[in-house]
């Protein structure tokens, strides 16, 4: 069948996936996993309160969610000490990012970001016709100054990308380094500042909300417990928030999802207890780890990248080795960072699983 009908550079790209997901393995191994440490999801579920929540708003569901997000919007705006024009709920950071670059990146346009950072903002740039240029890590961190100089020497940047903490290495720079750098941020590039995991970092950086040229992005998908429902939010001046508006799918929200984020957003003490949760399960990865002789990155996140010791094939081994014995992990996919895997953080029964399934493992491939 002819495809004619579909642009020059829909037929030129290639169809991807940025993530396969667990379910795809599950289906491809016949079972399901024992544990699943591999999505950065926050296994120790969303609160009670919030569950509450959607559970009435399931009930509604026959209604579209509010195309404003009024409720949500305020509360964020109020947690914030914002406006609510500096706030636009979306469909996750994956959505505000696919909407973001459309109204920034044409074809001949380029976007800056380091290699091996998050691939979903790639296929977006690539997807509206934009150009990556990439710089490599630096000592496991993504490298601000290298990052800030590739968009001040190349042609046409619109958008620079950084996650501070940094995924998929957990880690992160100080609030005082991002501060500054925002003061150089090169003339005409808008900074998406990817905070994903900001309720699990302890040093954020005071931004004012109407820098022209920052977009922070923040989710309820990590330690809020709420990934299966997809609900993100973005932070910036008033008429960058605007812009969205000119693009974005306004029913694209589901009542339910705005309804749980709304009580997760209210429940900050069960916030508090998931990430003391977090740390300690972020602290029995590390002890896992060290039996076995290997060691673990500093992580500002609720994962943790385990540094294999060797190289990428050999972390490849033990990713699979995992895989095999029931445990989803998933692994770094651009060296130096590859020769580590990454795993979740998880209760008690999901780490004793994890610990019983490393040890055979790295036995094994002693």
């Amino acid at each position: 069948m002819s495809n004619d009908f579909l642009t020059p550079l829909a037929r030129e790209l290639p169809a991807s996936v940025p993530f396969v997901g667990p379910e795809a393995q599950e289906r491809a191994r016949g079972e399901a996993f024992t544990a699943r440490l591999g999505a950065n999801e926050s296994a120790f579920g969303p609160s009670t309160k919030a569950i509450a929540a959607m559970q009435h708003a399931a009930t509604e569901a026959w209604q579209y969610a509010d195309p404003e997000a009024h409720e949500l919007k305020h509360a964020l705006a109020e947690f914030h000490s914002v406006s609510p024009d500096h706030i636009m709920i979306g469909e996750g950071i994956d959505g505000l990012l696919a909407n973001l670059v459309r109204l920034t990146i044409t074809e001949g346009d380029h976007a800056v970001t380091s290699l091996g950072a998050y691939p979903t903002f790639n296929y977006h740039v690539v997807g509206f016709g934009g150009t990556l240029a990439t710089v490599p890590y630096q000592d496991d961190h993504e490298d601000i100054p290298a990052l800030w100089a590739k968009a001040q020497q190349t042609p046409r940047t619109k958008l620079m990308y950084l996650s501070n903490p940094d995924n998929p290495m957990g880690t992160a720079h100080s609030a005082k380094v991002i501060e500054a750098a925002i003061k150089d941020i090169p003339v005409g590039v808008l900074l998406v500042l990817d905070e994903a995991y900001a309720d699990t970092h302890h040093d954020l950086p005071q931004i004012d909300a109407n820098t022209p040229n920052v977009v922070r992005m923040r989710t309820f998908s990590k330690a809020y417990g709420l990934a299966g429902v997809r609900v993100g939010y973005a932070l910036g001046a008033p008429d960058v928030i605007a812009a969205f508006n000119k693009v974005r799918n306004h029913f694209g929200m589901s009542r339910v999802g705005m309804a749980g984020a709304l009580a997760a957003l209210q429940d900050q003490s069960y916030l508090k207890q998931t990430v003391a949760q977090i740390e300690a399960s972020k602290a029995r990865i590390a002890d896992t780890a060290r039996a076995h002789g290997l060691t673990c990155l500093p992580s500002h996140t609720n994962f943790v990248a385990i540094d294999c010791g060797r190289d990428e094939a050999f972390a490849v081994r033990v990713m699979n080795e995992l895989l095999e014995r029931g445990i989803f992990v998933r692994k770094p996919a651009v060296a130096p960072q590859s020769r580590a895997i990454r795993v979740s953080c998880g209760p008690k029964d999901a780490m004793d699983a994890f610990e019983k399934a490393f040890a055979a493992t790295m036995a094994k491939l002693a």
